[in-house]
């Protein structure tokens, strides 16, 4: 059976992006995937550590060897057919736990004697975003500069963005006066749904994708 692995970057398990990577492995699975999803927040790693133990010579690695609790994912991932990403988007960036993953993920992919990027092997990937702003008003870098890595390792991934999202279930309780709980509302109302059936529908798209 064909496997995805999905990596939540987002601290919260009963909010936005939980709830867009819970839709998206429906989709994946009805459609005949084994599905694996990862909360980074659960887990105890660290960031690179510049041990350059991926580049010795005869025994280069393109997996991290650096053995913490994120190794048995990351060796997952080696493995897998398909690559799904989400974080929600704070100070205009994916959260830290993201960006020191994606850190472990992507350095041993790079030869210091040619540049190039290489994983174990290619697959479909998707990025997907959660934020306050809106597709007028998006000031996301997303996964920055690490997009272009995975780009060149894995293959040109994906996108799902969901603007506009809900912070918290009641804004009465929080020091939140420059969000309309109003206006909020009324886009969730109108777009979350829609948001939601995009991840499934890019579920079952990346099953199909990698089964065919």
């Amino acid at each position: 059976m064909k496997k995805i692995v999905i990596i939540d970057g987002g601290p919260r398990r009963n909010m936005n992006t939980a709830a867009m990577l819970a839709k998206f492995a429906e989709g994946a699975s009805q459609a005949g995937a084994q599905v694996t999803t990862v909360r980074l927040y659960d887990l105890n790693y660290k960031g690179c550590i510049s041990c350059l133990a991926c580049k010795i010579k005869g025994k280069a690695s393109n997996v991290c060897k650096f053995k913490d609790a994120l190794t048995p994912v990351l060796e997952e991932i080696a493995q897998a057919d398909g690559l799904v990403l989400g974080s929600p988007i704070y100070f205009g960036d994916v959260t830290g736990q993201m960006r020191t993953f994606l850190e472990r993920l992507a350095f041993p992919w790079l030869s210091y004697n040619d540049y190039s990027m290489t994983a174990p092997k290619k697959m479909p990937v998707l990025l997907i975003e959660t934020m306050n702003g809106q597709p007028e008003r998006n000031n996301s870098n997303g996964y920055g500069s690490m997009e272009h890595c995975i780009a060149a390792a894995l293959g040109q991934p994906d996108h799902l963005y969901a603007y506009n999202t809900y912070q918290v279930r009641n804004y009465d309780n929080f020091e939140l006066a420059g969000f309309s709980e109003k206006a909020k509302r009324e886009w969730r109302e109108t777009h979350w749904q829609e948001d939601l059936q995009k991840a499934y529908d890019a579920g079952k798209h990346m099953a199909e994708q990698i089964m065919a």
